[in-house]
């Protein structure tokens, strides 16, 4: 094992996992989490073993789940009892590492490194953290063991339930190289289907493409994964008391359901990019690069990103590039389930601001004012104090703490980088 000892940690099937342990009856019969098409939220979040052997997909409509399987039995999601229960698993791996990074409710990564001093072997602690789960809470968690986060990633993936992958650097060439390509983090049908044009089919192939050529021709994303599959990836994982580096500020979230249109979900990148500005503020800072992340309902994710004309500190500067960024790159034919926005490019505030003759600059200033008044409300009388009006319309949506109850996801590997825009 290389010097760093990463875990990833998912919940096998969760929402489903979560309804079978409170109503053991249901692991007798093909069942599956999903939303109300009346609200326009009917998808499959989660299935059981029975469902996915009748066929059903995660992400599908409820109508084609119900044509593969007649007898799924569906479930409204309780998130409350999702949020509760996934809390109390991470509070397991809290007791073996204070480096424990949220990807959503039921995956996390856990920086095991300084704690096998206290802990003993990897593979024996994660086995230990597997009994525990299931014998505390009743769920069983799938484990990846490896030196980076993408390769711990993986690893938890190849076996369910209850699997344990260890990937090292004497072995990922057996183990990872010879897996699709789109089994890679951050490699989505689109990226899938350019590697498949250069005849790249496995990670491995990847792995061993020149990466000038990658770089050539899908920019920063190319430098990436070729990266990525080679096991080059330094991003640490974030502590639990996470601050932002100053080379970037960035906010992350697993919605409480997915969102199906851009409207829908611009009060939640409101949400983001106010926390955003408000930490670039407390940085004293001011970027002119804003990238979106999103991740669809069938789990693959998206990255895009634009240069700003000026530096901004200003959240509705950052949201108007935001989902300029989103409008312009994402259909939704496939809902999203997390999106995420991150400032980079920065420097210091300079006490002052470059016209320009193209800008509304009263405008910028009026909108920094707001910005900085509802910061003094929300550090004075607490978060929910004050609110924008369109982050009201959705409160089960929109009612969190951005800045506060943050959950950012692996965007980290970007940080510190030159992207090439």
């Amino acid at each position: 094992m290389g010097k760093r000892i990463i875990f990833h940690i998912d919940i096998n099937h969760c929402y489903a996992q979560i309804e079978e342990m409170k109503h053991p009856q249901l692991r007798d019969v093909p069942m599956a989490v999903g939303g109300h098409e009346e609200k326009r939220h009917g998808i499959i979040l989660a299935k059981n073993d029975l469902a996915k052997r009748g066929g059903v997909k995660t992400g599908e409509s409820l109508r084609e789940a119900r044509s593969a399987c007649p007898d799924l039995l569906i479930i409204p999601p309780a998130y409350d009892d999702y949020i509760y229960y996934t809390e109390q698993v991470k509070n397991i791996y809290r007791e073996y590492s204070d480096t424990v990074e949220s990807f959503g409710l039921d995956e996390a990564w856990v920086d095991y490194t300084d704690s096998q001093h206290l802990f003993g072997d990897p593979v024996v602690t994660a086995r230990n953290i597997q009994e525990r789960v299931l014998r505390e809470i009743g769920l069983t968690v799938s484990v990846g063991v490896s030196w980076n986060k993408v390769f711990a990633k993986l690893g938890s993936d190849m076996k369910k339930p209850s699997g344990l992958t260890v990937i090292t650097e004497e072995n990922y060439r057996d183990i990872v190289w010879p897996l699709p390509v789109g089994d890679l983090l951050y490699v989505g049908p689109a990226t899938q289907r350019k590697l498949h044009e250069r005849a790249l089919y496995t990670i491995g192939d990847l792995a061993n493409y020149p990466e000038y050529y990658l770089r050539k021709n899908m920019g920063a994303a190319g430098t990436m994964i070729h990266a990525f599959a080679n096991g080059l990836d330094p991003s640490p994982v974030a502590l639990n008391s996470f601050r932002a580096p100053v080379k970037s500020v960035g906010n992350a979230m697993t919605m409480i359901h997915d969102t199906e249109s851009a409207e829908e979900v611009r009060p939640v990148y409101f949400m983001l990019c106010e926390s955003v500005a408000s930490r670039l503020k407390d940085e004293g800072a001011e970027g002119n690069v804003v990238t979106v992340t999103m991740r669809s309902s069938d789990l693959n994710w998206y990255m895009h990103q634009k240069k700003l004309d000026a530096y901004t500190d200003v959240s509705s500067e950052i949201l108007h590039s935001a989902m300029e960024l989103v409008e312009k790159n994402y259909d939704f034919s496939m809902p999203l389930r997390a999106v995420g926005v991150t400032v980079s490019g920065l420097r210091g505030c300079r006490g002052g601001r470059q016209l320009s003759i193209f800008a509304d600059e009263q405008a910028h200033d009026r909108s920094r004012l707001m910005d900085t008044a509802m910061d003094d409300i929300r550090s004075k009388y607490g978060f929910y104090t004050v609110r924008r009006a369109c982050t009201a319309v959705d409160p089960a949506l929109t009612g969190f703490n951005a800045k506060g109850d943050h959950t950012i996801h692996p965007i980290g590997y970007f940080q510190g980088r030159k992207m090439i825009l």
